[in-house]
């Protein structure tokens, strides 16, 4: 059953310091939305359980991305496709760009931003791996001013998150490695494209001399939240990756995380996944 669309309040702010005051004068009563992916699926099935939303699409502060020498910056508007498109991106964080690829439909893609994607705060989500491996900050802005989070430890729980009530999310910043990182990114669904990931997964190394110098993992659909597996990636530094050190992080891995059953897929399964994929991201290593 559909939405009945009169009950719902929008609000389209014309700037950014008119939409952080109107959060700021009534915070927690209007949810900001941008590309609204997500949001629409729930206003077509009548489950939109919010009346008041604010529009912040149109906001130019929220666009646009930037390089320097040291790091990348995408405003929260950045699209799936913007960032598929992006050379720096491209050569530099593919994994980002591998799950701009997997992220749903075309459609999606060309509407559907970053900034969504990190505050819809889905464990499921194809974009976050990517940013835990990648170190990501994101950039917090309220009429009261602006702070910069860790990515890693923004989200507490499921579908919540440290982001106050008269904040928005305004941009991403990514960190550029000097060294070359081994990169890996797998997604596993129901089918190829346009589905919700059982298992996502996201990697990264620094090898020297056949041993892993640093790591990074990141898995999706495995915990309430998008996972940062620290004690994996502990039991593997300053290891080379032999069966033997692969079957240890494999049962590291297992302790680490939390799949569940449910709809789309159950524990047992997401949990064989998880290791196989961490599997096959270490031995790629080893070669």
């Amino acid at each position: 059953m559909r939405a009945y669309i009169p009950a719902y309040d929008l609000r389209v702010p014309a700037s950014l310091s008119e939409a952080l005051a109107l959060l700021a004068r009534e915070p927690g009563a209007w949810q900001p939305f941008a590309g609204g992916t997500d949001l629409m699926v729930l206003l077509e099935a009548g489950k939109l359980s919010h009346k008041r939303f604010l529009s912040v699409a149109k906001l130019d502060d929220l666009r646009g991305i930037e390089s320097t020498s040291a790091d990348v910056t995408l405003g929260a508007l950045t699209t799936y496709s913007e960032i598929q498109k992006h050379r720096v991106l491209q050569k530099e964080f593919p994994l980002l760009c591998a799950a701009a690829r997997e992220t749903g439909s075309i459609a999606t893609q060309n509407r559907g931003t970053i900034g969504g994607n990190i505050v819809n705060a889905s464990p499921a989500a194809d974009s976050p791996p990517a940013l835990l491996v990648y170190d990501a900050e994101v950039e917090l802005v309220s009429a009261r001013g602006v702070r910069w989070l860790p990515y890693h430890g923004f989200h507490t729980g499921y579908k919540t998150m440290q982001l106050a009530s008269d904040e928005l999310l305004r941009a991403v910043r990514l960190p550029r490695r000097v060294k070359k990182w081994r990169q890996y990114y797998r997604k596993v669904g129901t089918r190829k494209a346009q589905a919700i990931s059982k298992v996502c997964f996201a990697g990264a190394a620094l090898v020297e001399n056949g041993a892993i110098r640093d790591v990074r993992i990141a898995l999706g659909s495995v915990a309430p939240i998008v996972l940062r597996a620290v004690k994996t990636e502990d039991a593997l530094c300053g290891s080379k990756a032999t069966p033997a050190v692969i079957a240890a992080a494999m049962e590291t891995l297992a302790r680490e995380i939390a799949p569940i059953d449910d709809i789309r897929s159950t524990a047992r399964y997401r949990l064989r996944v998880a290791q196989n994929l961490l599997e096959e991201f270490l031995s790629q290593l080893a070669k």
